[in-house]
C-alpha cells in the first residue's frame, strides 16, 4: 500500500497507525500539493490500483469496524473530520493561536472529556485502539497539544489528559511515531490546511478570515463549496446500514440516571405582577423550552422546570394601587402566565410558583446552614419608618432627592437622574411612596450574607464554567468579581415574603433576591419529593442550565452560587448560563401602559399560530445582542422561510407520492447527485447539531432551513415530474428522487420540533408517523423511510400572511393615541386652573413639599401645558404680524430654544411630574431620558439666574 503525502501531514500518521495494527507494509512518498489529484493530501493507492482520498474513509477499510461498532465508530470519525479538524484548522490558520476563538475549541473538548470519564479507550466496552481512538489522538497530539494552550487542555480536561497518555504508551503508537517523523504544532496544522477540504466552519465562536487579510480565487471558492468523496462515502455506507433510533419514553417522575446524560434546565422565574412580553418569553422560557424539546429528542434524560416569582415589594405595590391583598395579586397573575405559556406551547416538566410551603422549608433551612457555616453577617442599619403607615419602607416605597445629582425623584435604591446607588436613609426630603408624608429614621437589624468570604471560592468555581456560559453571561458576570465584592442584606422590614426563622427577627422577610432562586428546587420539590436526586446526586453527573435575559445574570453567576458553596453541601451548581440581550418592539421598547408592542394575551388575539410566534421569536433571539420585533419582518419570514422554502419542498414531496406512487415510498438507488445533496445535508445536520448543544438557537433554526433550501435546489435540477413521463429508468429515477426528498422531509420534521411542535407534528401525520413522539434528532443522516412505507395525506402546512393584516396588527400596537376631554377651550381651562391653583397654594400652606407634591400638582401641571398649546394653536391661525412669540414649556433635545426664568420652572415642574408619572408604570428605558431633559432644563435655569442647583436646594430648605 502506497501512501502519498505532503511534507508535516499528521492524517499520515493515522494510516501508518492502521496498516501496523492489521500487520500491513506501507511505502510513504512525500509530493507537493499540486502533484496530488485536486489537491487532496495523503491519498492511498491500493495494490488493486483503487485511489483513496479520503483518510477516514481509508481507515475504514484497513480497519473495518464490527457491525455492533460501525455507528459509534461512524459517528466519531465525522465528529472528528468535520468539527474538530475545522476548529483547530480555523483557530490556527493565521500563523498564530486566536485566543478569543477558543470557547468554540473547547466546548468539543468539554464534550469528548465528558465521553471520556472513566474510560481507558473512547468507545465503551472496547479494550484497545479503536478507529476513532486513533483518528482523535493523532489529530489532537500532533496539533493542539504542543502549543501555548497545551497545558491549558491538559489541566482542564483531566480525562483527555489520562486518555491521551494512555494511547500515547500504546506498543504500536510508539513504533508508529518513530517511524513516520514530522513537525506537531503549527506547522502541522498548515499541512492540513494546504491539502484538506472543510465545509464552512460550525463553531460559531470561530470567525474566518476577513477577505482582507485571505483573498480566494473562484476556483478555490468553488470548491469549499464542493462535496467531498469522503462526505459522499460516509453518506453512502450509513444510508442502509445504520438503524433509526426511537425517542425514549421516560417515566414519570424523571430522574437522573447514571451512564445517562442528564439535562437540568430552567428558566428565569418570570416577576408575577405584570403580563410577559414577547422578550420576555424569548428570554427565558421559550429558549428554555427549546433547548428541553431538543434534550428530550436526543435521548437525553431531561427535566425542565419553571415557575413565577411571587415575593418582594413589587408585589405588595402592586396589591396596593389594586386594593387587594398580594396573594391575590399572585393568585391572579399566576394564571395569566400560566394560561401565556400553555397557548405558547412551553412543555414545562411543571410550573410552580414560589409562595409555597416547599419554598418556606427549602429557603428558611438553607438560611440556617449558611449561618451555622459562618458566612452570614448580623448589622444594624438606618431604615426608613412610615409613622402614618407604621411600616418600614423598602427601597420602592420611599423618594426624595437624590444627595449627588439633586434629581427629586431618586428611588430608595437608586437614583435614576445619575444612576448611582444610595442608601435611603441619604436621600434629601424623603417621602413615602403610599402617603407622601416625611418618614423619620430608626435602627434596625438585619443579615448580610458574607461575600468578600466567598469571593475566592466564586472566582475557582467560575474558571471552571464560564467556556459553557453564552457570551452575554460572561460580560455581565466577569465585572462583578473584578471589582470586588461587598456583603449582601438578605433580610428586610416587610410583610410579604419568607419569614426569618431567628427569634427577634419575626417581623422581617428575606429578600426576594436571596429567596427566588431557591425556587427551582422548590418547584422540582413539588414535581417530585426525590428532588435531591436532581440538585443533590451522588455519583451521577447532571448538568444545569439555567436561561434568562441578561438582567438576571447577576443574581444566579453570583449570589445563587454563592449560598450554595455557603451551604458546602455538594449541591450542583451552574454549569450553563445561557443568558440573552433584549428583545425590541419596532426600533422601541416595550410598554403596556402605553400599549405598545405585543404581549402574551395580545398573541392569540392577532389569529397568527403560535408555532409561527415560536419561529419567529427565535428567528430574531438576541444571542450576542439587542434585536427587534417587526411587523413586515414577521411577515416576510413567514411567507418566504416557511411558506416558500419548508413548506413549499415538503408539500411538493408528499404530493408526488401520493399522486404517482400511490402515497407508498418507492424503492431508492443512490446516484451521486443523491449523494451530494444528502452530503449536503448532513453538513447541516452537524452543524445544527453543534449550535444545539451549545443553546444557539438562532443558529440551529437557520441550519434547518438551510437543508430545506437544499432539498427545494434538488427537487428543482433533478425535475422528478419530467422525469415520471418517460422511459422505466426514468420513472425508477423520479422515485428515488421523491424516496429521498420524503426521507428528508422525515428528517426536516424531527429537527423543527423544538422549535414549532405543533407543526413538526402535523408533518409526522402527513409523512405517515406515529405523532405522539416528535422523532428522535441523529446524528447522521439515514434511509429513516423505508420502501413501501405509506405516508398520510399531504396538505400546506403554513398560510399567507398579507400586507393588509400586518399593518392592521401593527397599527394595534403602535401605543394608545391621546384622546380629548372635556378641557377643550381656553375658557373651561383657565377655570380648573384657577380652581386647582387655589387647592395648591392651600396644601402649601399647610404641609412641606413631601405632603403638597401630590397628584393635584400634577394635573395642575397638566392643564397648565394644555392651555399654553390651545393658545398656541389659536396665534399660529392668527395674523403673523400680530403673532406674539411662542413660549416653549417643553425644549427640544438640541437645547437651542431660548427660554425665560418663569417658563423654565414651569417646564421644570411639569417635566418632573411627567417622569414621576413615567416612573410608576414604566422601565427605566422609556423615563431615563426624560430624566435626562429634566436635569438639562434644570441646568438651563441655573445658567440663566446663576444660581447652582445646589444653592437652589439650600434655599428651598431654608424656606421650608
Amino acid at each position: 500500500m502506497n501512501i502519498l503525502t505532503n511534507e508535516d501531514n499528521p492524517n499520515t500518521l493515522k494510516l501508518i497507525i492502521a496498516a501496523k495494527v492489521v500487520q500491513q507494509s506501507v511505502t510513504v512518498k512525500k509530493v507537493e500539493p499540486k502533484e496530488s489529484f485536486l489537491g487532496r493530501l495523503p491519498s492511498i493507492e491500493l495494490s488493486s490500483g483503487l485511489v483513496l482520498f479520503s483518510t477516514n474513509a481509508a481507515m475504514q477499510l484497513i480497519i473495518p469496524p464490527s457491525e455492533e461498532l460501525k455507528i459509534i465508530n461512524s459517528k466519531w470519525l465525522e465528529w472528528e473530520i468535520s468539527q474538530l479538524q475545522s476548529a483547530i484548522t480555523f483557530y490556527g490558520s493565521t500563523g498564530i493561536y486566536k485566543t478569543t476563538h477558543k470557547s468554540g475549541l473547547w466546548s468539543l473538548l468539554e464534550e469528548l472529556n465528558n465521553v471520556l470519564k472513566d474510560k481507558k479507550y473512547l468507545i465503551k466496552d472496547n479494550n484497545d485502539l479503536s478507529l476513532a481512538d486513533i483518528c482523535i489522538w493523532v489529530t489532537l497530539w500532533s496539533t493542539v497539544l504542543v502549543t501555548e494552550i497545551g497545558n491549558e487542555l491538559c489541566r482542564e480536561y483531566q480525562h483527555i489528559n489520562n486518555w491521551i497518555s494512555n494511547i500515547e504508551s500504546h506498543p504500536i503508537i510508539q513504533d508508529s511515531i518513530k517511524e513516520y517523523k514530522f513537525e506537531r504544532g503549527l506547522k502541522a496544522i498548515s499541512s492540513i490546511q494546504a491539502v484538506s477540504w472543510f465545509p464552512i466552519n460550525t463553531i460559531q465562536n470561530f470567525r474566518s478570515p476577513k477577505s482582507a487579510d485571505i483573498q480566494l480565487s473562484p476556483t478555490k471558492e468553488k470548491e469549499m463549496e464542493a462535496v467531498s468523496q469522503e462526505e459522499m462515502h460516509i453518506i453512502s455506507s450509513n444510508w442502509s446500514s445504520i438503524l433509526y433510533p426511537d425517542v425514549k419514553n421516560f417515566p414519570y417522575p424523571v430522574l437522573p440516571k447514571k451512564d445517562e446524560k442528564n439535562v437540568l434546565i430552567t428558566s428565569a422565574l418570570p416577576y408575577v405582577n405584570n403580563v410577559p412580553h414577547l422578550g420576555n418569553i424569548i428570554g427565558c422560557v421559550l429558549s428554555a423550552d427549546i433547548f428541553a424539546r431538543y434534550c428530550r429528542q436526543r435521548n437525553y434524560n431531561t427535566l425542565f422546570i419553571s415557575g413565577t416569582d411571587e415575593y418582594g415589594t413589587a408585589t405588595e405595590a402592586k396589591a396596593l394601587e389594586e386594593k387587594t391583598t398580594p396573594q391575590s395579586i399572585c393568585d391572579k397573575f399566576f394564571d395569566i402566565h400560566n394560561d401565556i405559556y400553555r397557548w405558547f406551547n412551553i412543555g414545562f416538566d411543571y410550573f410552580g410558583r414560589t409562595t409555597t410551603p416547599e419554598q418556606t422549608e427549602i429557603v428558611q433551612k438553607f438560611f440556617l446552614r449558611i449561618k451555622s457555616q459562618g458566612y452570614i453577617l448580623s448589622e444594624t442599619v438606618d431604615q426608613l419608618l412610615c409613622e402614618s403607615c407604621d411600616r418600614f419602607l423598602a427601597d420602592r416605597f420611599v423618594e426624595g432627592t437624590c444627595p449627588r445629582c439633586k434629581y427629586e425623584d431618586a428611588r430608595g435604591d437608586q437614583c435614576d437622574g445619575c444612576s448611582h446607588l444610595i442608601n435611603a436613609t441619604d436621600l434629601i426630603s424623603p417621602r413615602c411612596k403610599v402617603c407622601s408624608n416625611r418618614p423619620i429614621i430608626k435602627k434596625s437589624e438585619q443579615f448580610f450574607l458574607d461575600l468578600p468570604k466567598l469571593e475566592n471560592k466564586l472566582k475557582e468555581w467560575l474558571s471552571t464554567v464560564e467556556n459553557g456560559w453564552s457570551g452575554v453571561a460572561r460580560v455581565v458576570a466577569k465585572p462583578w468579581l473584578r471589582d470586588g465584592l461587598k456583603p449582601r442584606c438578605i433580610t428586610r422590614d416587610l410583610k410579604w415574603g419568607i419569614p426569618v426563622p431567628i427569634k427577634g427577627f419575626e417581623n422581617k422577610v428575606f429578600y426576594v433576591w436571596f429567596d427566588a432562586p431557591f425556587g427551582y428546587m422548590s418547584i422540582t420539590k413539588r414535581y417530585t419529593k426525590e428532588y435531591e436526586q436532581w440538585w443533590k446526586p451522588k455519583d451521577i453527573k447532571v448538568d444545569l442550565y439555567q436561561f434568562m435575559a441578561k438582567d438576571n445574570v447577576p443574581f444566579h453567576a453570583i449570589m445563587f452560587p454563592a449560598s450554595l458553596l455557603a451551604a458546602n453541601e455538594d449541591y450542583i451548581l451552574l454549569k450553563h448560563l445561557m443568558a440573552t440581550e433584549y428583545l425590541n418592539y419596532e426600533d422601541t421598547k416595550f410598554s403596556k401602559s402605553r400599549g405598545i408592542g405585543v404581549f402574551g394575551t395580545d398573541a392569540r388575539d392577532t389569529g397568527i399560530p403560535s408555532d409561527v410566534w415560536r419561529f419567529y421569536l427565535a428567528y430574531v433571539r438576541p444571542e450576542t445582542q439587542d434585536s427587534n420585533f417587526n411587523w413586515v419582518d414577521l411577515a416576510t419570514k413567514n411567507n418566504s422561510e416557511l411558506l416558500n422554502n419548508f413548506g413549499n419542498f415538503v408539500n411538493r414531496a408528499l404530493v408526488f407520492v401520493e399522486r404517482y406512487f400511490e402515497s407508498k415510498i418507492p424503492p431508492i438507488e443512490l446516484q451521486e447527485d443523491d449523494l451530494i445533496v444528502l452530503a449536503l445535508a448532513q453538513r447541516e445536520l452537524s452543524s445544527y447539531i453543534c449550535a444545539m448543544e451549545q443553546a444557539k438557537l438562532r443558529d440551529g433554526l437557520k441550519h434547518i432551513l438551510a437543508i430545506s433550501k437544499h432539498g427545494n435546489q434538488y427537487m428543482q435540477f433533478q425535475e422528478p415530474w419530467v422525469k415520471i413521463k418517460g422511459t422505466d429508468n426514468d420513472k425508477k429515477r423520479a422515485g428515488t428522487i421523491i424516496g429521498i426528498s420524503c426521507n428528508m422531509a422525515c428528517l426536516l420534521s424531527a429537527l423543527l420540533a423544538p422549535f414549532m411542535p405543533s407543526t413538526a407534528r402535523e408533518l409526522r401525520s402527513q409523512l405517515g408517523l406515529a405523532t405522539n413522539s416528535y422523532g428522535y434528532i441523529p446524528d447522521l443522516i439515514t434511509n429513516i423511510l423505508p420502501t413501501a412505507h405509506k405516508i398520510g395525506k399531504p396538505s400546506p402546512l403554513f398560510k399567507k400572511i398579507e400586507d393588509k393584516s400586518i399593518e392592521t396588527l401593527r397599527k394595534k400596537y403602535a401605543g394608545k393615541q391621546e384622546t380629548t376631554n372635556e378641557h377643550s377651550d381656553v375658557k373651561s381651562l383657565d377655570n380648573a386652573i384657577a380652581e386647582l391653583d387655589t387647592k395648591v397654594k392651600e396644601l402649601k400652606a399647610k404641609h412641606d413639599k413631601s405632603g403638597w407634591q401630590s397628584s393635584q400638582v400634577q394635573i395642575f401641571s397638566d392643564l397648565k401645558k394644555k392651555l399654553s398649546d390651545l393658545i398656541s394653536e389659536k396665534n399660529k391661525s392668527s395674523d403673523s404680524k400680530n403673532k406674539k412669540p411662542e413660549i416653549v414649556l417643553v425644549p427640544e433635545q438640541n437645547g437651542d430654544v431660548s427660554m425665560d426664568v418663569a417658563s423654565l420652572e414651569s417646564a421644570i415642574a411639569m417635566q418632573g411630574n411627567l417622569v414621576r408619572t413615567l416612573k410608576s408604570k414604566e422601565e427605566k428605558s422609556v423615563w431615563q431620558p426624560e430624566v435626562e431633559k429634566l436635569l438639562k432644563l434644570k441646568k438651563q435655569l441655573a445658567d440663566l439666574t446663576g444660581i447652582a442647583p445646589t444653592s437652589n436646594e439650600k434655599k428651598s430648605k431654608k424656606k421650608k
